[in-house]
């Protein structure tokens, strides 16, 4: 079945030619302050985009971070008011708490020190009688409190002697690096530590100036000795 065609039925209005040119002359003004604002919105964003083109790159990295700046700023600002609040109300404390027990001074030492003892004792725990009086029976008034507690063995005594007994100290004294001091020995360098060394920098310093010196007292020694020998040499005969 073919579709059906429906006639327009268009009929001429009564509408006369004034108030047609009249309907056309507010299209035409409509149309040409549309077309204003489309160019006045144009150039704006072209002069935007103009701009953005010349910023530098790191501008938008900037930008960001002054907003982020000054997003820290605006909480700190609200946190310092809050402690603002907050220190108020802890000035209202404090200031109470001045009125309840006022601070009426000292006029000696004393009373000073009485006024500090008394604000020490007030924060004192109070004793406990009961308990200081089962730990003396306990402890029977020992000054650490385990004086009776701890019995010691007679091995471990047993071991102390023997770690004390001469033999342990001369077995000990053999296994010391240090070479043993002794009160009579004459005093030959000036180091007694490093006798080595001390005698090397008297050579090195003063053995020129001392050499006539130690010449004079070997030779009448080694004079005597020869002369001891001689003699039982004679005595042998």
């Amino acid at each position: 079945m073919a579709p059906q065609i429906e006639l327009s039925t268009w009929a001429p209005t009564s509408i006369s030619f004034a108030e047609r040119q009249e309907n056309r002359i507010k299209r035409l003004r409509s149309l040409r302050s549309a077309r204003k604002q489309a160019r006045i919105n144009n150039y704006q964003e072209t002069v935007a985009e103009e701009a953005r083109s010349n910023l530098p790159p790191n501008s938008a990295l900037d930008k960001q971070a002054n907003s982020q700046e000054t997003e820290k700023a605006e909480k700190e600002h609200s946190g310092v008011q809050q402690l603002n609040i907050l220190s108020v109300a802890e000035a209202e404390r404090v200031e109470f708490k001045k009125r309840k027990n006022p601070d009426e001074g000292f006029s000696t030492y004393e009373q000073a020190t009485v006024s500090q003892y008394n604000g020490l004792v007030e924060n004192m725990p109070t004793a406990d009688t009961e308990q200081n009086e089962s730990k003396k029976q306990k402890y029977d008034d020992a000054v650490d409190g385990v004086s009776n507690v701890h019995e010691d063995r007679e091995e471990a005594i047993d071991k102390m002697v023997n770690d004390l007994s001469e033999e342990q100290i001369v077995k000990r004294a053999r296994y010391s690096t240090r070479s043993g001091y002794n009160d009579d020995a004459d005093i030959d360098s000036i180091n007694d530590k490093k006798p080595e060394t001390g005698d090397w920098n008297l050579n090195r310093f003063y053995g020129e100036n001392t050499a006539s010196t130690k010449q004079n007292l070997v030779l009448p020694f080694c004079c005597w000795c020869k002369l001891q020998q001689y003699a039982q040499y004679l005595s042998q005969i």
